[in-house]
């Protein structure tokens, strides 16, 4: 009898990761009665972090904060003995806007630092904060004024929420911080290491995804650098501290957060090499299979996972954008597309389930 692990991230758009492992594995035991699945849901600190960690055994803690343009949302963090897993997505992300109206000069991350502080009074000595998602370019000061921080102009007056605001930015006053920070270690959890300014900063590369102009977007790297000259310019250049819209600055400034790539925090969470041995095959996958999925995204860290062990790696995927040579070269033994079954991609992504069982069964075929 095969055993096989399933450890997919989401399919963006259309399927969370528990469904895509759930598909496939109804898919495998179909086509090749007995096989004995495991499923492992992954992420890589964006959308979908908490869930992982709920479906490896952590408890959901629900909870209200404020989300990205001030109103109240319904959210949660995911919670094992004094470890809690924040998800900035879940609470500040892109998905949260009302009506869907970006907001890129004024949403902000207050609600990840309300979340982070429900944590800590929980009893959380240990947070790992998922950075991905982000429909702000606040630099994180939000999350600071969310644990009670208080962002200042000349005058001693608070700024405006977002990051256009941080123009006017004159001090930075930490006095009323949550003391309990002070016994907690804060994990930052993220796919990305760009620095906060520049041409490969927040604003620049994420910035138009939240709908920034380029006018927009100068300003916003702006008034970034000016939170930096005011906060520690030094750590501007930091891996990830360009993470979500400048959140992971923030954290690594104000909260002296350590950054660690998003999967190799989610893969320990999970428990992931502990169940692999003694696995005949590793599926893994997401929605676009291209050359971001090589760069710190969570199918690469499975891949690397199990090519340790020796067992073969089998992607599945929306769509495929890697030749076969790049993909045995990071670990892949071979990749499978639904748009090999239906090229009409509107399609693939409004049937995922049913389409994932069938070409589980053509993996299957091929492997089982």
């Amino acid at each position: 009898m095969a055993r096989v692990i399933i450890a997919p991230d989401k399919f963006k758009g259309s399927l969370p990761a528990k469904e895509v492992a759930e598909a496939v594995a109804a898919g495998l035991r179909r086509a090749v009665p007995g096989t004995e699945t495991l499923a492992c849901p992954i992420a890589d600190g964006g959308d979908g972090t908490a869930a992982a960690a709920v479906a490896a055994g952590f408890e959901f803690v629900p909870a209200e904060a404020t989300g990205p343009t001030g109103e109240r949302v319904r959210t949660g963090y995911a919670r094992q003995g004094a470890v809690a897993v924040v998800e900035l997505a879940a609470v500040s992300g892109l998905s949260l806007l009302p009506g869907g109206v970006l907001a890129p000069l004024t949403a902000n991350t207050v609600g990840v630092g309300e979340l982070i502080g429900r944590a800590l009074a929980d009893g959380c000595t240990r947070i790992v904060l998922g950075l991905g998602g982000s429909a702000s370019t606040d630099g994180g000061s939000g999350l600071v004024r969310g644990l009670g921080a208080k962002l200042l102009d000349d005058g001693g007056r608070e700024l405006p929420l977002g990051g256009k605001a941080l123009l006017d930015l004159a001090h930075v006053d930490l006095t009323g911080m949550d003391p309990r920070l002070r016994e907690a270690e804060i994990i930052v959890a993220s796919d990305v290491d760009n620095p906060l300014l520049g041409t490969q900063g927040a604003a620049a590369v994420y910035g138009p995804q939240k709908g920034a102009t380029p006018e927009e977007v100068a300003l916003l790297d702006s008034a970034l650098g000016h939170f930096a000259d005011v906060v520690d310019p030094a750590m501007a250049d930091a891996p990830g501290a360009g993470a979500a819209g400048g959140t992971g600055y923030a954290a690594l400034t104000l909260l002296h957060a350590r950054f660690r790539p998003g999967i190799d925090v989610v893969l320990e969470m999970t428990g992931f090499e502990a169940k692999l041995p003694g696995a005949d095959l590793v599926i893994t996958g997401e929605g676009s299979f291209d050359e971001q999925t090589l760069r710190g995204k969570g199918p690469a860290g499975v891949a690397e996972a199990a090519r340790r062990l020796g067992i073969p790696v089998v992607a599945m995927a929306g769509r495929l954008a890697l030749p076969p040579e790049t993909l045995q070269e990071h670990g892949f033994s071979a990749a499978y597309a639904l748009t090999d079954l239906e090229p009409d991609v509107t399609r693939c992504m409004a049937e995922t389930a049913p389409l994932l069982e069938r070409l589980a069964a053509r993996v299957a075929a091929d492997w089982l």
